[in-house]
């Protein structure tokens, strides 16, 4: 975006995106939640932000995150049988 232009709305979103994959190694799985955060900037702000390009509206990143813990806790109670 130019100078003229306001900042935004979604770039602290991307960049906290970047800063968690770069701590978890690129594990998305690692990530949901600020996956989700941006794409709820992306659902309000996605004709003005260019950091939307690319983000899927319609995966919900919390209901992943929500079910690879079921799974998680299934494994784990297998494994305990």
């Amino acid at each position: 975006m130019s100078r003229s232009n306001p900042k935004d709305p979604c770039k602290i979103s991307a960049c906290r995106i970047q800063t968690c994959l770069k701590e978890h190694k690129f594990d998305e799985t690692k990530c949901y939640d600020v996956l989700e955060d941006m794409r709820q900037c992306c659902l309000k702000f996605h004709k003005v932000s260019l950091c939307c390009s690319g983000i899927k509206l319609d995966r919900n990143y919390r209901l992943e995150k929500e079910a690879a813990e079921r799974e998680r806790l299934e494994k784990k109670q297998q494994g305990t049988q």
